[in-house]
């Protein structure tokens, strides 16, 4: 009963600015609202129940699914056979494949210093402007452009022999920033995947086993490398070793099956650095691994093959089944299959949504409540709106919401135009020329100008109710395009602006603050549509909700700089940065929003994880953008980056007093330097440099004229 009264009262203040709540328990004490009327439009959606529903994107769409699917559908059954066959082929030799793995095992785990031969890369291929020079033992250095990510491709010829693995040294090199070995400033990198294919090989590209390094950082381990799930693109962690950044470190990756070649072989060895932030190796070198070794077969299944089979849990031989499966010269070619015309089925044009569906038959009767209490009935009542409007136009013999909804929109209510027109209006002047967005009733403002409303509602009804076509009418009106600055002459008059002889100045909304950070900084993604993401939150916030299983995990990618309309809306624990800039907090409708101004605002602005973040970018893109060493340059990019305007002269010799002093701190503090900057290194420009930068710069970004719509 009270998600019905919620929707009715929902219904009455977004379409027809009412206050249904009054009449709830009483017939309203100013409005023309019976109680008998307010369970009248109760009616219209006590027989709603909510259930799941599928919608598609256009029948066009479904058609173009269906007809792709039928393409692939006996493909994909077939290949899902073959490969069910194979598996159940591999059961019955676990004991030949046990055997195998035991010996090889065994063979590594005699050899006490493993042996490398060094392989010479014939080539090696990269991003444009990426250079490559090779020395006579094979090492490769790497110069020229410096992207955010890179992917090294080598190609070559293995020497004869059998291969166990293949060694991968990331080499210091004082041409490289902090002696490297990775390209960035701190000298870090990461590797993101690592793929080998030789050729002629039935099943490419080769299986990797195990990975292990002298040093890795933590939750960068080489393992991350060779994980099936780290797919191109996709996973953005690898192999890094901060922060013993400066020296040489070496990882070697082992495969499932050692590879034997009568003669060198050509092969192809790329390596993916997807992680961003210019976080690619400067110098490397490969080898490869020519003596045995236990790590042939994971960790994990070495520990299962030391269990008789009949001691091993159901989960720990089905594991070391689906690896064989991975290796097994009949499955993975099958396997392989199946994933690849998976890969390739069409993404289905459909969606679950939750939805309010119409009882057909043993539908409910409304009754009028005591003072609104759902256990005390009174008198039946049938769906129908209020008397003081046009009546309206019932389908069948019982009313339903598409009734109201048709009534709403009729162009015969005069409530829904002028009260969706004053929304649109309230939201490009700061305040409605009804002020009162919620309450269109006697005991609402009256409108500034009522001709005016009234003439915006019959537009917006002639132009098909599109939102679009009213929002441009407006915002090319002389009277939008006034200049916000005060006018002292008119203080006493109009000390409100109700006339509007200027524009208003206000603050922008609470998801609109981080946008603007991020738009000047260069970061702010403008993918459309898609589910919602989880930007960075204080660590603990989300903890602090009703499901004790819903975890916060901060969205990679992209998807982390979303707009913040996408933002994840946890009603037991929303964001914080939304809720300080006064965002509703989404449990009950709310029509106006209010705006205050509190010291918590500019704390989250100068110290909050995402906002820190925007100032390293924003100073990263104006050190780019502006190579030349002229501060007075750069501040006035800066100004034109945030503000839309060049600084004054006075506004200038401030940052630049600012940014001298912060520049003498950072050369005293260093190492506090490189952290301030994080990842936003720049080329050529010290940490020192960059990190007075973005103190100075983090000032623009909290200007009160950044967060104000003037």
């Amino acid at each position: 009963m009270a998600a019905v009264m919620d929707r009715v009262e929902t219904m009455g203040a977004v379409w027809m600015g009412l206050t249904l709540t009054c009449a709830r328990c009483h017939t309203h004490k100013y409005d023309e609202i019976t109680q008998d009327e307010y369970y009248q439009l109760f009616a219209y959606f006590n027989n709603g129940d909510e259930a799941n529903a599928k919608v598609i994107e256009s029948e066009e769409a479904w058609a173009k699914y269906e007809t792709a699917m039928t393409a692939h559908r006996e493909h994909l059954e077939k290949a899902r056979a073959a490969a069910t066959a194979a598996r159940r082929d591999l059961e019955n030799r676990m004991l030949d494949w046990e055997a195998r793995a035991q010996a090889w095992i065994a063979e590594g785990k005699a050899v006490k210093s493993p042996e490398f031969s060094a392989i010479q890369p014939a080539k090696v291929e990269g991003p444009k402007g990426v250079t490559f020079s090779i020395d006579d033992e094979g090492t490769v250095l790497v110069g020229g452009d410096n992207p955010n990510e890179a992917t090294y491709t080598l190609t070559g010829k293995l020497p004869a022999g059998t291969i166990h693995g293949i060694r991968l040294e990331a080499l210091a090199d004082e041409s490289l920033g902090g002696k490297g070995p990775g390209r960035m400033a701190r000298g870090n990198f990461v590797l993101g995947k690592l793929t080998l294919s030789v050729k002629g090989y039935a099943y490419n590209p080769l299986v990797f086993s195990e990975a292990k390094a002298d040093f890795a950082q933590g939750g960068f381990e080489p393992n991350l490398v060779i994980s099936p799930d780290s797919t191109r693109g996709k996973d953005r962690k690898g192999w890094a070793v901060s922060p013993k950044q400066g020296e040489s470190h070496e990882a070697v990756f082992a495969l499932a099956q050692p590879v034997v070649l009568k003669e060198p072989t050509e092969f192809s060895l790329v390596l993916d650095q997807n992680y961003g932030g210019q976080h690619t190796l400067g110098k490397f070198r490969i080898s490869a691994m020519t003596t045995p070794t236990e790590m042939v077969v994971p960790r994990a299944q070495r520990h299962t093959l030391q269990k008789a089979p009949d001691q091993r849990s159901a989960e720990e031989q089905a594991a070391l089944l689906a690896w064989f499966a991975r290796i097994d010269e009949k499955t993975a070619p099958l396997l392989a299959e199946v994933k690849s015309v998976e890969a390739k089925l069409p993404r289905k044009p459909e969606m679950d949504v939750r939805i309010i569906r119409e009882r057909s038959g043993d539908r409910r009767t409304t009754h009028v409540f005591r003072r609104g209490e759902f256990k005390q009935p009174m008198d039946e009542v049938s769906a129908d709106t209020l008397e003081v409007l046009p009546p309206v136009k019932h389908r069948g013999k019982h009313g339903d919401r598409l009734d109201l909804a048709r009534w709403l929109v009729s162009g015969e209510n005069p409530l829904p135009p002028r009260v969706i027109t004053n929304e649109i209006w309230a939201n490009l002047f700061g305040e409605g020329i009804v002020t009162t967005l919620n309450d269109f009733g006697v005991r609402g403002d009256r409108p500034s100008h009522p001709e005016l409303l009234d003439w915006l509602a019959a537009e917006f009804i002639d132009n098909g109710w599109s939102r679009k076509k009213l929002i441009k009418t407006i915002t090319m009106s002389a009277t939008y395009r006034q200049s916000s600055d005060h006018r002292p002459e008119l203080a006493s008059i109009d000390p409100k602006n109700h006339l509007l002889a200027r524009q208003n100045r206000f603050r922008v909304e609470a998801e609109i603050v981080r946008d603007l950070s991020l738009a000047a900084a260069g970061l702010l993604s403008d993918k459309i549509g898609g589910p919602s993401v989880f930007p960075p939150i204080p660590p603990g916030v989300a903890d602090v909700n009703y499901n004790s299983a819903f975890q916060w995990k901060v969205s990679p990618g992209e998807d982390r700089y979303r707009r913040g309309m996408y933002t994840f809306f946890k009603r037991t624990a929303p964001h914080p940065n939304l809720m300080t800039f006064d965002c509703p907090d989404s449990n009950v409708t709310t029509v106006q929003r209010t705006r205050s101004n509190t010291p918590l605002a500019a704390l989250i602005t100068l110290n909050n994880e995402t906002f820190v973040e925007a100032s390293r970018a924003l100073a990263r893109r104006v050190l780019r953008d502006v190579p030349e060493s002229d501060d007075g340059a750069r501040i006035g990019h800066a100004f034109r980056l945030c503000l839309a305007r060049e600084p004054r002269p006075g506004e200038t010799d401030r940052l630049g007093s600012l940014l001298e002093t912060s520049r003498a701190w950072y050369r005293q503090n260093p190492e506090a330097a490189k952290a301030f900057i994080g990842d936003y290194a720049v080329d050529s420009v010290s940490a020192e440099e960059t990190a007075a930068w973005i103190a100075t710069l983090r000032v623009v970004l909290n200007l009160d004229e950044f967060l104000t719509r003037s």
